[in-house]
């Protein structure tokens, strides 16, 4: 009877360090993993919330930018990282794109990744040379249609959400235009802008400057409801293609075997620290509004997304290896 409580108090004593353990996260410094250079929107977005993270974790949050091979390169890093919540990928729409269009991955986007939460997203707008006899989206189309193969649309490179946005256009329309893909926006816009391309097919938040000198004539945005700087500029769905929607939109995963306790505690922190004024001023500020979801709707969202980018990507035989 007395080998009892020692047998007890020796079971209670070998499981603390593993409670311990499981409660854990975070227990150190949190990596954001970025596939891309500093300055940009995905960077812009990891840096705006490391203050609110480094608060809420008690840890310091350090932003880690990996560019190269379409970003491939940092996100088979992170699959391969530990799998203990502290290192996290901030991803974007490539993310769901690079499996429709390239033939090998060394990583599987569903299974070796968590979804965490989405982060923020910004419409993608179509504006032509003020040269171009359209002053409307539904003339564009016109436009193309009577001109089969000779407008061509430029976008940040082969391969991007934008280029994807323009063969689904195609696809829809029933139109003939060429793709111009050139090594980022700015390239491709200032394409547009000296008359090289007749379509720039870009992030509202690049070419906005642009449009407001005239530069660049607004037709559309590709977001559900009208983009709050241009107001006076239509939806996709509004100009006679209901339902379209098609937007760059920023998240965040974890690897797969991550526990779902520091899943659902990065994701509650995330979506707590996008609500702050401070994060959603300096998100507004680049164009960007904050679009919180948790990991279940992230995860259903990556879904929907690798299957519509697979189907746009097989019907315009689209390939970038």
């Amino acid at each position: 009877m007395r080998r009892l409580p020692e047998f007890i108090c020796a079971a209670l004593l070998l499981a603390a360090p593993l409670a311990g353990h499981s409660q854990a996260f975070p227990s150190k410094p949190v990596r954001l993993v970025v596939p891309f250079p500093a300055g940009g929107a995905m960077d812009s977005i990891a840096r705006i919330l490391t203050q609110p993270l480094s608060r809420a974790f008690g840890q310091n949050v350090i932003v880690d930018n990996r560019p190269g091979g379409g970003t491939v390169i940092a996100t088979e890093m992170v699959a391969r990282s530990p799998a203990d919540g502290h290192t996290v990928l901030f991803m974007a729409n490539s993310y769901t794109i690079n499996p429709a269009v390239r033939s090998k991955l060394p990583y599987d986007a569903l299974k070796d990744f968590a979804g965490v939460s989405r982060l923020a997203t910004v419409p993608v707008i179509f504006s032509v040379h003020p040269s171009v006899p359209a002053r409307t989206f539904k003339e564009l189309i016109a436009l193309a249609r009577a001109r089969p193969g000779e407008l061509t649309y430029a976008t940040p490179g082969p391969g991007t959400n934008q280029h994807l946005i323009g063969e689904m256009l195609k696809s829809m329309a029933r139109i003939d235009i060429t793709h111009v893909p050139y090594q980022g926006g700015a390239p491709a816009t200032m394409a547009v802008i000296g008359g090289h391309a007749s379509v720039l097919i870009i992030n509202v938040t690049e070419s906005a400057p642009h449009i407001q000198a005239g530069k660049l004539r607004a037709l559309a945005v590709t977001s559900l409801e009208r983009f709050g700087a241009f107001k006076d500029v239509p939806t996709v769905a509004e100009s006679g293609f209901p339902g379209y929607e098609a937007i760059t939109w920023f998240g965040a995963v974890a690897p797969a075997a991550t526990p779902r306790g520091a899943i659902n505690r990065l994701s509650a922190d995330i979506m707590r620290a996008l609500q702050l004024p401070e994060v959603r001023d300096g998100l507004s500020k680049l164009g960007l509004s904050a679009a919180g979801q948790s990991p279940a709707e992230f995860d259903a969202f990556i879904r929907s997304e690798l299957r519509r980018n697979e189907k746009v990507a097989r019907e315009a035989k689209l390939r970038i290896d």
